[in-house]
């Protein structure tokens, strides 16, 4: 009997050593980790001293930033969120991490949409290489050039008021994360495309667009720890020749819009006119793959965003009647004295000095972005107070994290204070603001976001009264990438004149 099981004994021994032999390998690597490592010392979950688990975890679960403030105020201004990387709150940490031009950890390669082919200037990781793509698409984000497309964000804003109108006119109440991301992407369609994709046309989400950017921002925030996988599997090019890409819809449409934009001769001088003319002057370094990547990037990131911030500003406001009725007599004042254009301008929104200030704190109360993406520390180290990291290892600055710090802002931090930028204070507590990144990785779009939200916080103040259905209710966001409300339906009504 034993000889007839001797086979199967002898293969069920070498399969049992196989698994002892892989546990034992995971275990001395979560030691190494937890114990030995360079940043063994700083708390943090424990999940997270020896893994990304935690991590993923949270951001899956969709609130990671609330987390790690949580974090930071228990253990100070170093928090270990995984195995290599440091969550940082320390006064220093702009200056030290993001203005130093510091490699980008690899999870950004994963911003190659819809493959690896399509390389953007979020998507590289070498200062150089980031700064050189980003030379190449540059003139099209300047606001000289954003500019020139005012008269058809107007266009978009006075449709926008006219779906209002119809709305509060039937009754029904507005869901304010679908109109500001209908406004978001016909603005985007304009200033890039010189024609509007039709959200507010049609006064719906076409091809589920804002769905599937929804869930592409889920994905590619956690494929970003799995890149050898994402890279053998939904992110190699062969699926998106079979149409199976998460990115496959904004990518399908970013490339019709772009064929079409390539045809009309009567276009404005709008972001794809710079791109292409960036690409008949050095063609060996930015072609036709070159100009479909960024133009998907600047579609992709720019609608929830904005939105984002749109309904931040309402919402806070809402929250804070005196500031609301402090910027409407400001925004009245200026109407009556001959001020201001029917669609309030830039120019003139940027002379309302309260309106300005309720805009501020928005991007500092809620940036639009709840993730600290990470950079590399090189081999001279980087020192931050008085701890020195070493080699390697991962540092992150969640904007989430820094302005809400008592630190930086002072101990009304956690309030919604736009009076604060009114006041002496306002210079120091400036170079603290990171809802657009900064440095060399900042973000390229933030002059059509300031002016988005500018003309648009301007114009509906003046025009309408907006109250929450149910002012206790308190609203619903997920934080995978970006923070995108969702949950607090409203009731518009137009102000008399």
């Amino acid at each position: 009997m034993v000889q007839l099981l001797g086979p199967f004994a002898l293969e069920l021994g070498v399969g049992t050593y196989a698994v002892s032999l892989f546990s034992a390998y995971i275990v001395s690597v979560a030691v190494r980790r937890r114990y030995f490592s360079a940043i063994s010392d700083i708390p943090g979950p424990f999940l997270a001293s020896f893994s990304t688990l935690w991590e993923i975890w949270e951001v899956i679960a969709g609130h990671i930033e609330v987390t790690v403030i949580s974090l930071h105020e228990k253990h100070g201004h170093f928090v270990r969120i995984n195995h290599e990387e440091v969550s940082v709150s320390h006064p220093d940490a702009i200056r030290a991490i993001l203005l130093t031009p510091l490699a980008k950890v690899d999870w950004y390669k994963v911003m190659a949409l819809p493959d690896h082919r399509f390389q953007t200037p979020m998507s590289k990781v070498n200062p150089k290489r980031r700064v050189e793509r980003a030379k190449n698409v540059a003139a099209g984000y300047t606001l000289s050039s954003i500019i020139k497309s005012e008269p058809q964000i107007n266009d978009a804003i006075e449709l926008l008021e006219k779906r209002l109108d119809e709305l509060a006119e039937a009754g029904q109440p507005v869901e304010f994360d679908r109109w500001f991301n209908y406004l978001a992407f016909d603005v985007i369609g304009e200033v890039t495309f010189s024609r509007a994709f039709g959200f507010l046309e049609t006064a719906s989400d076409i091809g589920g667009s804002i769905a599937n950017s929804r869930a592409l921002t889920l994905y590619v925030a956690i494929a970003g720890f799995f890149l050898t996988l994402h890279d053998a599997t939904l992110g190699n090019p062969w699926m998106g020749k079979l149409g199976l890409t998460p990115s496959q819809h904004i990518f399908d449409t970013v490339s019709r819009a772009v064929a079409s934009r390539k045809k009309n001769t009567e276009a404005r001088t709008d972001m794809m006119e710079h791109w292409m003319q960036a690409q008949a002057a050095h063609p060996e370094r930015f072609g036709e793959t070159e100009i479909q990547a960024v133009a998907s990037a600047t579609v992709g990131a720019g609608a929830d965003t904005v939105s984002a911030t749109l309904q931040a500003f309402w919402y806070y406001l809402l929250r804070s009647p005196e500031d609301l009725a402090r910027v409407r007599a400001e925004i009245d004042k200026a109407g009556e004295e001959g001020k201001l254009s029917r669609v309030v301008s830039y120019a003139e929104a940027r002379e309302l000095p309260f309106l300005q200030a309720c805009i501020k704190e928005t991007f500092r109360f809620h940036p639009a972005v709840a993730h600290g993406l990470a950079r590399v520390v090189p081999e001279e180290g980087v020192k931050i107070g008085s701890r020195v990291f070493s080699k390697g290892t991962h540092l992150s600055v969640n904007p989430w994290v820094i302005h809400r710090s008592t630190e930086m802002f002072g101990a009304d931090a956690n309030t919604f204070t736009p009076q604060r930028w009114l006041e002496p204070r306002a210079k120091d507590m400036e170079k603290y603001m990171v809802q657009f990144g900064a440095g060399y990785n900042s973000c390229p779009g933030q002059n059509l976001a300031r002016m988005e939200v500018s003309k648009v916080t301007a114009t509906l103040v003046r025009d309408f009264d907006i109250r929450q259905v149910d002012p206790k209710h308190e609203w619903s966001f997920k934080s995978h990438f970006t923070a995108v409300p969702y949950d607090w339906p409203c009731r518009v009504t137009r102000r008399k004149a």
